[in-house]
Parts: C-alpha cells; structure tokens; sequence
C-alpha cells in the first residue's frame, strides 16, 4: 500500500525553524516529484514547495522563498521540508504528496498521493 508519513510539526516561536520529514513507501520514489502543500483553518489547501524526482529543480511559493527549502533523500525514501524564520501566518496543516507524470507542481489537483498531514503552530 502507498504509505506518506509525515512528522516533525509541532509549537514553535515566530522566527524559529522547524523540519518536516516524510516517509514515503509502496512507490519508486527516486521516480516521483515530491511536494509539500499546506491547509490552514478554514482555507483552501495550496502550494508551498516541490521538488523533482532527482533533486535538480525546486519550485517554492513566493512567501517561503529564501525561508523555506525541500531536500529529499531518494536511498531513504524521504522528502524533507526545513523550515526557517517561520511567521504567525505560516501555522497550518503541512502535507507531502508525491506526482509520478510531469504536472504543474503549484497545482495541489496534479498529485497522486498524499500523506494525512502533521500540524505547525507558531506562537507569538
């Protein structure tokens, strides 16, 4: 069965970091594009990083960049999401997904599979 494991939130002050880690299994995952979406209270899920399959392009939402990077490690099945400098609206459920076919990443509708999500509060 395919299986999207993530963990890592938590409570963390304004300006702290946070990394998210998700395993992935029941996939090739060094064949999938990676992502991680994000779904706040009452909001629509979206975009906040990807991935491609071999790590050689990144793609981030405007309001992470420079804040926010998405490593993965394909021999351990995981993408990451670090996450520095974190502000009072970045609390939200944070979500992996994985896409097998070229898609538009900033699309949540073009992925495959997805985790059920680890929370990141940040306080003030």
């Amino acid at each position: 069965q395919v299986q999207l494991v993530e963990a890592g939130g938590g409570v963390v002050q304004a300006g702290g970091s946070l990394r998210l880690s998700c395993a992935a299994s029941g996939f090739t995952f060094s064949r999938y594009d990676m992502g991680w979406c994000r779904q706040a209270l009452g909001k629509e899920r979206e975009f906040v990083a990807a991935i491609s399959w071999n790590g050689v392009r990144t793609y981030y939402t405007d309001s992470v960049k420079g804040r926010f990077t998405i490593p993965r490690d394909n021999p351990k099945n995981t993408v990451y999401l670090q996450m520095n400098s974190l502000k009072p609206e970045d609390p939200a459920v944070y979500s992996c997904a994985a896409e097998r076919t070229a898609g538009v990443h900033t699309n949540t509708a073009a992925y495959d599979y997805w985790g059920q999500g680890t929370q990141v509060t940040v306080s003030s």
